[in-house]
């Protein structure tokens, strides 16, 4: 049964169009009922983030389109947009997807790792709705297992690769654990927002969030267990900081080399680490002077993160052995899986003939007919039973010039070499 990776992602579509299609957590039981009703669908995970929303199915080649017709319903989309944004990947192909996205590889942010916990979160839930076989089962244990093996192998993912969290690693490599530190966010838009969660994410305990409107200030310290200050009350907390970080909307510098030095002295000339992301910036230069600050810009912040994409990129390559490798394992059992399927169902076919025919051959030679022309006939008519089909489709094969499968038969039938 053909394997298949069907979706749009930020490699192809706008967040616009990932927002039509997306399906969040609480409709997943729902969705995924519906592809299973699907005709052919026989197994399926939904994923959906972000940056993505990809279905993985297991059924015969005309489920593809029912798929594929599916998600452009659900998003409303036109064919125009679903030949421009949507992608499907079979077999190999889309395995290789799979694991990649699992290594971070296909992510926004190169090497993340916040991928594999929503992709075990998306396999939980199909679990739980009935919807994940021996395929998809064995397919996604393999992707955590590769996601695993890559960040383990190539560490890639200890080279930050935002602003925001690039600024955090910076303190924590000067000050070591940052439990014990008082950290004051100036400003309280994104990249604000998103130093605080990679600060509490740190165990950060004493926060403080200075900002011009005090309201906005308070909303978000509500969300990090923090102290809201005003702007102006700035200078008078400033002494509390071990680390400062700016990032406000204004025109002129708000922090000065005098308020700076008085806040030293109340702190007897402990070090304080200053990152200024803001664009004027909010720091004048003259306070990187100073012996005991730390001053980082924008500029400074963006030379590491550049240095680190680069370090990332490297492990990505690192890490394409790694993908081919799970890919060609994972395959070799799924062909064999498959295999195995097709024999079964072989042997099915010849146990019922046989079953049927051994049957009337035993009453026969209980009616007195002479045992060897029963078994001979036995033998004939069982040969020519499990032959038959297959050498109708050989005729046909023949007929209609399909050379593959003739060779196919050939390499099945060939008699081999007497030792």
């Amino acid at each position: 049964m053909p394997l298949l990776t069907t979706g749009i992602s930020h490699h192809t579509a706008t967040l616009e169009t990932r927002e039509k299609i997306a399906i969040a957590r609480h409709e997943h039981a729902a969705r995924i009922k519906e592809l299973r009703q699907l005709d052919g669908v026989e197994e399926v995970v939904v994923v959906s983030t972000c940056n993505r929303t990809e279905i993985y199915s297991i059924g015969p080649k005309q489920s593809r389109d029912h798929v594929r017709q599916w998600l452009q319903a659900k998003g409303g989309l036109s064919d125009a947009e679903m030949e421009e944004h949507c992608y499907v990947r079979e077999r190999e192909h889309a395995v290789r997807h799979l694991f990649r996205v699992a290594g971070g590889l296909e992510s926004l942010v190169l090497g993340e790792s916040q991928i594999v916990g929503q992709l075990k979160e998306s396999w939980q839930m199909a679990h739980d709705a009935g919807s994940v076989g021996k395929v998809l089962d064995r397919l996604f244990q393999r992707a955590f297992a590769t996601g695993k093996l890559i960040r383990s192998k190539t560490r890639i993912g200890e080279h930050p690769v935002s602003v925001a969290y690039t600024t955090v690693m910076l303190a924590k490599q000067i000050f070591g654990d940052l439990k014990s530190k008082t950290v004051i966010l100036v400003g309280a838009g994104e990249m604000i927002e998103l130093c605080g969660r990679h600060l509490q994410d740190r165990g950060l305990s004493s926060l403080i969030i200075a900002n011009r409107s005090v309201n906005r200030a308070a909303n978000l310290a509500a969300e990090f267990d923090a102290h809201a200050v005003s702007l102006a009350e700035l200078p008078d907390v400033l002494h509390k900081a071990d680390i400062l970080i700016t990032s406000t909307g204004s025109q002129e510098p708000i922090l000065h080399e005098e308020t700076v030095r008085t806040a030293l002295k109340q702190r007897r000339n402990q070090p304080m680490f200053m990152v200024d992301i803001a664009v004027p910036r909010d720091i004048h230069p003259d306070v990187g002077k100073l012996g005991d600050v730390y001053l980082y810009t924008i500029d400074d912040l963006q030379t590491v993160v550049d240095k680190n994409l680069s370090k990332r990129t490297e492990a990505a390559e690192a890490a394409t052995g790694d993908v081919d490798e799970s890919v060609d394992e994972f395959m070799r059992w799924l062909n064999s899986a498959r295999a195995a399927v097709y024999l079964k169902n072989l042997h099915k076919h010849a146990r019922m003939h046989s079953d049927e025919l051994v049957g009337r051959a035993l009453r026969k030679i209980e009616a007195g007919n002479d045992p060897e022309q029963v078994v001979t006939q036995l033998a004939n008519t069982l040969t020519k039973r499990i032959l038959h089909l297959p050498s109708t489709r050989l005729r046909q094969a023949a007929e209609e010039q399909d050379d593959d499968l003739l060779r196919v038969a050939n390499r099945l039938f060939e008699p081999e070499d007497n030792p």
